[in-house]
C-alpha cells in the first residue's frame, strides 16, 4: 500500500541539501555551525533587479505567464548570448524555467529514452546522474580526477562514447570542482564530438560569470557543433537570486518546442514577478556581477591559501564558481574518540559534528576521495571555518 514508484525509489535524495539540512538543526539546537555545504551567493540581490520585481506588482503582472518564458525576457537572454558570447538565438529558442534545474531536467526528459547513454563527467552536479535515471537512460561516467584539474581529456571522451549514446553533460565552470575548460579543452572535445553527429551537448553555463580566468568559453561556439548545443543558464548565482527561481535554455527549436510542450503539463510559465526581476538582471547594469565576482576571487585566493597549510589535505586552485574540493582520502582510516574515517562522508559528518563546520562528500558527486567546501561567505567565516577544520583534523590519529 505505501509504496513509491520504482521511479521515484531509484532516485538519491539530494546530499547538499541534506547536509544543509542537518547543519540547520545543530543550529536549532544552539551549535555555532559555520555553512560550508550549500552553493548560494551570501549577497543580496542588487536594488535595481529589487525594484523592477516592486514594479512588475505594482503593474498587476500577477496572472499565468507565459509556459516558455514573457517574450522581453526571452528577448533579454538573446541580447545576452549575442553580446556576450556572440551567439545567434531566436526568442522561440529560449525556455524560461523555475531555475536552471528545471531547465536541465526539461532537457533530459525530452530527449533521452530508456536505455540511451548519457556521459557524465566525475565529478559532477549531484542532480545531473538522478535526473538521468529519471528520463532511464543509462549514466556513462567519465572520472576526471585532481591530477588532471578534473577535467576529461578528448580520449576518455572517445573511449565513453558508444552507438547508444545520446547526450554528455558539460559543467564548466564546474560545480563541484570550481574547473573551467579553456577555449582549446573545449575545441578538443568538440573535435571528437564531431565524428558523433547523434550526441548532443548539455552545456550548463550557470557559474559563467564566476569566472577568474578571462571570457567564458561555451560549446556553442563551434561551428562542427551547430544545432547540437542545448545552453541551460540563468540569474541564480551571477546576480544573487537563487530564491526568485529562473533559469533558462538555449537551445536548436526542436529541443525548444519539445521542452514548452512537457512544461507546459508540469509547472506551466516561472513566476511572473521573477521574470520581471529577471529582465532587469539581464539589461541592467551589470557592474554588480562584477564586484561580485571580485569578492569571489579573493575568497578562493583566501580559503585555497588557508587549506592548502592543512596537513593531508590536496588541493588544486580552481578558475570559477565558488567551491573548492580537495581530496581529503589521506585521513581515511584514521579515528577520534567514537569517530572513524572511512569514506569522505564520514569525515563530513565528523567536520559537521566535532568540528561544527558542513561540507558535502565528494560521495555525492562521484567523487568518494574529495569534500567539496562552498566558500559562499564572509572572509570571516572562511578563516574561523578553516581554523575548525585544521582543529579538529589534527585529532584524528
Amino acid at each position: 500500500m505505501n509504496q513509491v514508484s520504482a521511479r521515484l525509489a531509484a532516485l538519491a535524495p539530494s546530499q547538499t541539501l541534506a547536509m544543509s539540512q542537518k547543519s540547520n538543526e545543530l543550529r536549532a539546537q544552539g551549535v555555532d555551525v559555520i555553512n560550508l555545504s550549500v552553493g548560494e551567493p551570501d549577497f543580496n540581490t542588487p536594488d535595481h533587479i529589487k525594484l523592477a520585481a516592486k514594479k512588475a506588482i505594482d503593474d498587476n503582472f500577477s496572472f499565468y505567464s507565459p509556459v516558455p518564458g514573457y517574450m522581453d525576457l526571452r528577448k533579454a537572454i538573446c541580447a545576452k548570448l549575442k553580446n556576450e558570447n556572440a551567439l545567434d538565438f531566436t526568442p522561440e529558442q529560449i525556455v524560461v524555467s523555475t531555475g536552471a534545474k528545471q531547465a536541465l531536467c526539461n532537457a533530459i526528459l525530452a530527449i533521452i529514452n530508456p536505455g540511451d547513454e548519457v556521459i557524465v563527467p566525475a565529478p559532477y552536479w549531484v542532480s545531473y546522474v538522478e535526473m538521468v535515471k529519471l528520463a532511464e537512460g543509462k549514466n556513462v561516467i567519465i572520472e576526471a580526477g585532481i591530477e588532471q584539474d578534473f577535467k576529461i581529456t578528448p580520449a576518455q571522451l572517445e573511449a565513453a562514447i558508444t552507438p547508444k549514446t545520446r547526450m554528455l553533460v558539460l559543467c564548466s565552470p564546474s560545480n563541484p570542482t570550481g574547473s573551467v575548460y579553456s577555449r582549446d579543452e573545449l575545441h578538443a572535445l568538440a573535435k571528437v564530438l564531431e565524428r558523433h553527429p547523434n550526441v548532443l551537448i548539455l552545456a550548463d553555463e550557470i557559474y559563467e560569470h564566476i569566472n577568474y580566468v578571462g571570457t567564458h568559453q561555451s560549446m556553442a561556439q563551434f561551428p562542427e557543433l551547430d544545432g547540437r548545443v542545448i545552453i541551460i543558464n540563468g540569474v541564480s548565482k551571477a546576480y544573487a537570486m537563487t530564491g526568485w527561481r529562473i533559469g533558462f535554455l538555449a537551445a536548436p527549436l526542436w529541443i525548444a518546442k519539445a521542452c514548452n510542450k512537457l512544461q507546459g503539463q508540469y509547472t506551466s510559465g516561472a513566476s511572473s514577478i521573477a521574470q520581471k526581476a529577471a529582465v532587469a538582471a539581464f539589461s541592467g547594469d551589470q557592474s554588480c556581477v562584477e564586484e561580485m565576482r571580485k569578492a569571489f576571487e579573493r575568497r578562493r585566493d583566501l580559503i585555497f591559501g588557508l587549506v592548502s597549510e592543512i596537513p593531508g589535505m590536496k588541493v588544486n586552485k580552481p578558475d570559477g564558481a565558488f567551491y573548492l574540493f580537495p581530496d581529503v582520502s589521506s585521513y581515511f582510516g584514521k579515528s577520534y574518540d567514537k569517530y572513524h574515517i572511512a569514506t569522505s562522508s564520514d569525515l563530513a559528518m565528523y567536520l559537521l559534528e566535532v568540528g561544527h563546520v558542513a561540507s558535502v562528500a565528494g560521495d555525492a558527486f562521484g567523487s568518494p576521495l574529495c569534500l567539496r567546501f562552498s566558500y559562499a561567505t564572509s572572509d570571516e567565516n572562511l578563516i574561523e571555518a578553516m581554523s575548525r577544520v585544521r582543529n579538529a583534523l589534527a585529532l584524528l590519529k
